[in-house]
């Protein structure tokens, strides 16, 4: 008889384990929940003032100014980082700093966003009185429309009640995530309400992966002689020299009004190489229709093209004439890949 011995130890780990996934996965429809209550109120009573909001930062000369305290302050400082990365110039004050000089940051051009989940915050109030006095629009992100903040606002951006997260209640959790939420749907919405495009992106992001990203063909190809181009009549024995010379991997074939027609690569090569190769023109061996970028294009288009067709190099195309080429290592130089 074979007897197998328990391990009380590793039994232990399981069941907590087990209980670490179950409360976890607790917190995701927890707060999934809460997301869901936001999106439903945006189809109904928040999205007249969510409007009025957006409306309002539109038309306002000055700056976003979004204040709190607590976790509602640490929302509020990522809601003033995402608007100011996106083209709407916003900082964060701190609503206990603001009581102590920092007051002199705002002007009667700028518009302010205080973010309390109660509205009763109290450190608040420094703040609020002098947006009434010095007439600048406040709104309110709170959960509660008649709180003191509530009233005070000239918009209240009033939350759904939703369940914390926190089996005891009292951890920001799903309040906080809602509130980022409803900043990124306003910073998002003001993105595409200003026509940002990626090029405006990279004015404020241009250092690290991200700026190498958003570096485009025309910053980084190789251009004039750099390129290999030959005609479609020419021999193979040339083309293949030239191909060499430039390094690329490949050669750019061109018409008599210098329009990209075809292209040749090391794959090409090999599959002519037993048919008297060299005798033959870059016209019998090229490969037409060949994919090409644009002057524009992103280097991590770039990227993700040359990876979907396991290619090294690419031509950038303007009115159907080659301008230049990008490899594979000049993304890889500048951090894109």
């Amino acid at each position: 008889m074979t007897t197998v011995l328990r391990d009380p130890v590793s039994e232990e780990n399981t069941d907590m384990t087990s209980l670490c996934l179950v409360s976890a996965e607790r917190t995701l429809e927890t707060e999934i929940a809460g997301l869901s209550a936001v999106r439903a109120a945006l189809k109904n009573g928040l999205a007249i003032p969510f409007q009025k909001t957006f409306d309002l930062i539109q038309k306002s000369k000055g700056r976003v100014v979004i204040t709190g305290i607590g976790k509602s302050g640490h929302i509020g400082t990522k809601i003033a980082a995402s608007l100011a990365s996106t083209g709407t110039p916003s900082f964060f004050v701190h609503a206990s700093e603001a009581s102590h000089g920092d007051l002199g940051m705002i002007t009667e051009d700028d518009v302010v966003i205080a973010l309390s989940w109660s509205g009763e915050t109290q450190e608040l109030a420094g703040i609020v009185s002098y947006t009434r006095r010095f007439k600048v629009p406040l709104i309110a992100i709170t959960s509660r429309k008649d709180s003191t903040l509530g009233r005070a606002a000239d918009i209240v951006m009033n939350l759904p009640a939703v369940t914390e997260a926190c089996p005891h209640g009292l951890a920001p959790t799903t309040s906080a995530l809602i509130q980022l939420a409803v900043g990124d749907a306003l910073a998002v919405a003001l993105l595409e309400g200003r026509g940002f495009t990626a090029q405006d992106f990279r004015v404020f992001h241009p250092g690290g992966r991200l700026g190498a990203s958003l570096k485009t063909a025309k910053d980084i190809m190789h251009t004039g002689e750099r390129m290999p181009l030959v005609s479609a009549n020419t021999s193979m024995s040339e083309g293949i020299v030239l191909m060499t010379q430039r390094g690329f991997g490949v050669l750019g074939v061109v018409d008599e009004l210098k329009q990209l027609i075809g292209i040749i690569t090391d794959g090409d090569l090999r599959r002519h190489v037993s048919s008297n190769l060299l005798a033959k023109s870059a016209g019998e061996i090229m490969t037409r229709a060949p994919k090409t970028v644009s002057p524009d294009t992103l280097s991590a288009s770039i990227l993700e093209l040359a990876n979907s067709l396991s290619i090294t190099s690419v031509f950038v195309i303007e009115d159907g004439r080659p301008v230049g080429i990008v490899h594979l290592h000049d993304l890889l130089r500048i951090g894109a890949a």
